[in-house]
């Protein structure tokens, strides 16, 4: 049986506000929340814990979803990046440049972009826009 989730692309305001949200749908009845990270977001989407656990398929219906593009567009994207850049262990600073040279030029990835592909990656969620 596939399991449907929702996702309020309303109440995503910037990258916390999508991690408050992704909680709120995916970690339901979990003691422990989900940080704001990409490599965290990947792992919860294989399904072994939270509501995805157990579960063969998902689907999850984004309403809302301009309203997301536009609140992890350009902007956040830069703020993210630079903010790498002020505290740069862990990261690599040149990789973190060429990316924030990348988005200013147009030509890079937006952070709603890295999430869209971090869910196309996980062929047992059906991702529909909404």
């Amino acid at each position: 049986m596939t399991l449907i989730l929702q996702i309020e692309g309303s109440a995503i305001h910037d990258i916390p506000s999508l991690y408050a949200e992704i909680n709120r749908v995916f970690m339901a009845g979990e003691d422990w929340q989900l940080g704001p990270s990409l490599d965290a977001l990947d792992d919860l989407l294989h399904g072994a814990y939270g509501v995805l656990n157990g579960h063969a398929q998902a689907t999850v219906v984004w309403r809302g979803i301009a309203h997301s593009r536009s609140a992890l567009g350009t902007d956040a994207t830069r703020r993210w990046l630079q903010a790498k850049l002020q505290a740069p262990a862990g990261f690599n600073p040149q990789a973190i440049a060429r990316q924030l040279d990348a988005l200013q030029r147009g030509e890079g990835q937006t952070y709603f972009e890295i999430v869209m592909e971090i869910f196309a990656s996980h062929r047992q969620i059906t991702l529909v826009p909404a």
